[in-house]
């Protein structure tokens, strides 16, 4: 009686234990999936030259440029993202009192290209364009998203 319970005992100790182990080892491999199609955005920012604060007229042409190139960075997060509208009303006596209006644009643009950058009379124009095959191309070096490519069992 006493060896059948050692080896009872010992039957169960070896089925608890084999129930942890893995029957099968995997190795799976990952491929990166890449879209059909890659849109072309395109923006443009304007920024007058004469309102520049400075007193020197180089010194306001360049920073026109440079507010036409964010103007433009501006148009293109807008695109990408969209905006963030917030809105408020207020009334008294039923009568519509003060109507506000917010809107912003979050984002990060990687990739653009300033197409031309020219002055038109007394502004300075910018244009941008953002092609979304550059815009893959570094998320994928800069990022470790993968789907399953194949699964080996052995």
């Amino acid at each position: 009686m006493n060896t059948l319970r050692k080896g009872i005992g010992i039957f169960l100790s070896a089925l608890v234990l084999s129930a942890c182990s893995s029957v099968f080892d995997k190795q799976v491999e990952w491929q990166n999936v890449k879209p059909e199609k890659f849109p072309v955005l395109t923006a443009i920012g304007q920024a007058p030259i004469s309102l520049q604060n400075s007193q020197n007229k180089t010194q306001r042409m360049l920073m026109a440029i440079k507010a036409s190139k964010i103007a433009a960075y501006a148009e293109l997060a807008e695109q990408v993202y969209g905006q963030n509208i917030n809105g408020s009303t207020t009334m008294s006596n039923l009568v519509l009192d003060n109507q506000k209006l917010q809107a912003s644009v979050r984002g990060i643009i990687r990739g653009a290209k300033v197409v031309k950058s020219y002055p038109v009379g007394d502004s300075y124009t910018t244009e941008l364009s953002l092609d979304f095959k550059d815009v893959y191309e570094i998320y994928i070096a800069t990022s470790n998203r993968k789907e399953i490519k194949h699964i080996s069992y052995y």
